[in-house]
């Protein structure tokens, strides 16, 4: 495995499945999403992905992600960063104000991917290939999204697609 990859793909293609193939056997699992005990389907889909993991992985549920990136020396795999991106703009008042705050977040996130030198998998979807969204905050996270995933994608070793379950092998 390359140092540093980035897996993109839209909503159901296979691209946490993959991430999780390429990390190996010693790993630091940072999950992005915010519980939500009174959102049922929500809670569902987390206990399908952390029944799918290794029981030897550690867990870390963290939005502090360059933090993790600089501390942590085995395999981190960040699952995933549209989910967190959601975090950064509820943080920072992005969705109704400047997105000034969250696009110094992603900033710091970008500088944080490009200094790491231990093995790094970011899982994030991708979202340029369907409409353009209806509403201000729809058309809002795809671009701030899209720029943060082409951003990474230059400081990252190897960028892979999935697209149905296949990947593809972008950079």
């Amino acid at each position: 495995m390359t140092s540093r990859t980035l897996v993109l793909g839209g909503a159901r293609s296979g691209k946490s499945a993959h991430a999780e193939g390429l990390a190996g056997d010693v790993v630091t699992y940072v999950a992005t999403a915010r519980r939500d005990p009174s959102d049922a389907e929500w809670q569902a889909r987390i206990a399908a992905h952390v029944a799918r993991r290794p029981a030897a992985w550690s867990t870390v549920e963290t939005t502090d992600l360059p933090e993790i990136l600089g501390k942590v020396p085995e395999t981190v795999l960040v699952d995933d960063l549209a989910t967190w991106l959601t975090g950064v703009l509820d943080d920072t008042g992005g969705w109704d104000g400047p997105v000034d705050g969250a696009r110094a977040r992603c900033d710091e996130l970008v500088e944080a991917v490009a200094r790491r030198h231990w093995p790094l998998v970011l899982v994030s979807a991708e979202v340029g290939l369907g409409v353009v969204p209806a509403t201000r905050s729809g058309r809002l996270f795809r671009d701030e999204l899209g720029s943060l995933n082409a951003r990474l994608a230059q400081v990252c070793d190897e960028v892979l697609l999935l697209v149905a379950g296949l990947p593809l092998r972008l950079k």
